[in-house]
């Protein structure tokens, strides 16, 4: 069983920054892609980032390109996502996820499982 464990969420003023952190354990972390997810009030959840397994390649949703930043430390079992310039709209609760394989993607369903999600709130 995998368990995914993120942290670092908070209240920001816009243009600020925020780094979460996602620690995983039960698998080979270093096998799989990762992505992170978020989902706003009143809102369906998002995707926001995926990393592939070894971090070689990134993609980013359009609202977050330029500002946000994912990686991956593997001997940590760890992912992360560095926010910057922090938006009002970014508010949302931001959830991390393994996915089925090496390669992510832009669809929840390839994505098998996900952490408990952190809150991410910034104020005008």
């Amino acid at each position: 069983q995998v368990q995914l464990v993120e942290s670092g969420g908070g209240l920001v003023q816009a243009g600020g920054s925020l780094r979460l952190s996602c620690a995983s354990s039960g698998r080979a972390f270093s096998t799989y892609a990762m992505a992170w997810f978020r989902q706003a009030p009143g809102k369906e959840r998002a995707f926001v980032a995926t990393i592939t397994w070894n971090g070689g390649i990134t993609y980013y949703a359009d609202s977050v390109k330029g500002r946000f930043t994912i990686s991956r430390d593997n001997a940590k079992n760890t992912v992360y996502l560095q926010m910057n310039s922090l938006k009002p709209e970014d508010t949302a609760v931001y959830y991390c996820a393994v996915a089925k394989g090496s390669f992510g993607s832009l669809k929840e369903y390839d994505y098998d499982y996900w952490g408990q999600g952190t809150q991410v709130t910034v104020s005008s």
